[in-house]
């Protein structure tokens, strides 16, 4: 075999991997964005991923993923929910405090919610829960969000040493998304994961 055919071989195989790798992923993130996985011995905590919020008020995906949340907590899946999201300059509240007072809304006692108002990506929000977790002995999560988003934060859990991880993600419909919005969702949860797994973060 020549030097130059070897040479295609090599380039060949080489953009199969570059090409099935992030199709490998993308498989993964669109089966776990339609698993709804309700652990029939509950969890320690319900987390709430923040979204945008306006002056207090959670934007209608926020209050999407509170709403999933209330009803997990309702249906006795936990004791407890934990909501996360810090704030951008200007603003008047975190994101975690307006989904705390939106809970309290939905009837569920203030004594029952715990917040996180430090993160400003999903990775941070995932580290102030992480450490919240160690001081107050929680080992299992319900994580709650965007269906497309399930894989990446469960990812995320893992990777912070949680091992008993679920994802419930709040539904399409409430959410308001289009396919088209869905494949550009996907299309960042795949870049997103790649970053992530390369870099750490």
């Amino acid at each position: 075999m020549s030097r130059v055919s070897r040479l295609l071989i090599g380039l060949t195989v080489s953009l199969l991997i570059v090409t099935a790798y992030p199709g490998w992923i993308a498989f993964q993130v669109w089966e776990q964005s339609r698993d709804d996985e309700l652990p029939p011995g509950g969890a320690d905590a319900i987390v709430v991923l923040g979204a945008a919020q306006y002056d207090g008020v959670p934007s209608p995906v926020f209050r999407a993923r509170l709403d999933q949340g209330a009803y997990l907590y309702k249906e006795g899946f936990s004791a407890r929910v934990i909501v996360t999201g810090g704030k951008r300059p200007g603003d008047r509240f975190t994101e975690a405090e307006s989904g705390e007072r939106y809970l309290e809304g939905q009837g569920i006692p203030s004594a029952a919610v715990l917040s996180e108002t430090e993160g400003g990506t999903t990775w941070e929000s995932l580290q102030g829960i992480a450490a919240m977790a160690e001081e107050r002995g929680i080992d299992s999560l319900l994580l709650v969000s965007d269906p497309l988003h399930s894989e990446r934060i469960k990812r995320m859990a893992s990777d912070l040493g949680f091992e008993d991880i679920y994802a419930s993600p709040a539904s399409y419909e409430r959410l308001g998304r289009t396919r088209r919005t869905k494949l550009r969702e996907l299309m960042h949860e795949i870049g997103s994961i790649l970053v992530f797994e390369f870099l750490g973060r």
